[in-house]
């Protein structure tokens, strides 16, 4: 039977989709590299990096040489296995309540989670909690705009580039809501527009399923938020963030 929209489950059902070259998930690849670039190599040994869920562990490649303790978590199992497999510390845990102490992270990666939350100052509430001041919170997910339904959901299913039934439109997020949960305790985000590039996006819809290589494009910055979008900021306590976005290349299509 097909699943709610937005049931957890759906996860399990997938869960071959993780890391298969072309597959469902190939644009949170994508996303994944694009979150990595914003992250800062540790500040010292042992800091920890909490990556809020964590799903199949994609942002593990991506920051495995910044020196991080990398702490995944997530509600599914089957997605857990994935990220311990790449040297990941696994974490059963609801984002709305992380199972971390307070204060233990110097980076919390948020990312595409907060769409699928139903309670999103709790969430931000966590995210938060578990930072550290001056530490780094960093996020990317969709906003709730007609355009960003559209996109992420009529046409993303419709075209094969989201699973159906993946997302609840109505728990999409508004930038301006999420800034000022955010600000609520001690974190000034930043935001800003992220697009998958062009080329890599026409190969990817458009290939023949075996002919799809590994990893076929990026994400760009852009100057719209409408549909996806990233944050960034860090916890009072701490320096101001940088008007550079992290190690991310600037250049576009």
């Amino acid at each position: 039977m097909p699943r709610p929209r937005n049931d957890p489950r759906q996860y399990d059902d997938l869960a071959g989709e993780w890391w298969r070259p072309g597959g469902e998930f190939e644009l949170l690849h994508w996303l994944a590299a694009a979150r990595g670039a914003l992250v800062p190599a540790a500040p010292r040994r042992g800091a920890i990096l909490v990556d809020a869920g964590c799903g199949g562990g994609l942002l593990a490649p991506h920051v495995e040489r910044l020196g991080y303790r990398h702490v995944g978590v997530d509600l599914r199992r089957s997605g857990l296995e994935q990220s311990a497999a790449r040297g990941m510390l696994a974490v059963s845990g609801d984002v709305t309540a992380i199972p971390l102490a307070d204060e233990c992270a110097d980076v919390v990666v948020a990312g595409e989670i907060l769409e699928h939350v139903t309670d999103l100052p709790a969430t931000v509430a966590e995210l938060c909690r578990v930072l550290r001041p001056g530490g780094l919170l960093v996020l990317d997910t969709v906003n709730d705009t007609r355009l960003g339904r559209f996109v992420s959901v009529t046409l993303g299913e419709r075209f094969g580039a989201a699973p159906v039934g993946i997302h609840d439109p109505e728990l999409f997020v508004d930038p301006g809501d999420l800034t000022t949960q955010c600000a609520k305790h001690g974190v000034r985000l930043r935001v800003r527009g992220v697009r998958p590039g062009l080329p890599g996006l026409i190969r990817w819809l458009f290939l023949p399923p075996g002919a799809k290589p590994s990893r076929l494009g990026r994400m760009v910055p852009t100057r719209s938020t409408q549909v996806l979008y990233q944050g960034m900021g860090r916890k009072q306590g701490g320096a101001d963030v940088t008007g550079r976005w992290g190690r991310q290349a600037e250049d576009q299509e």
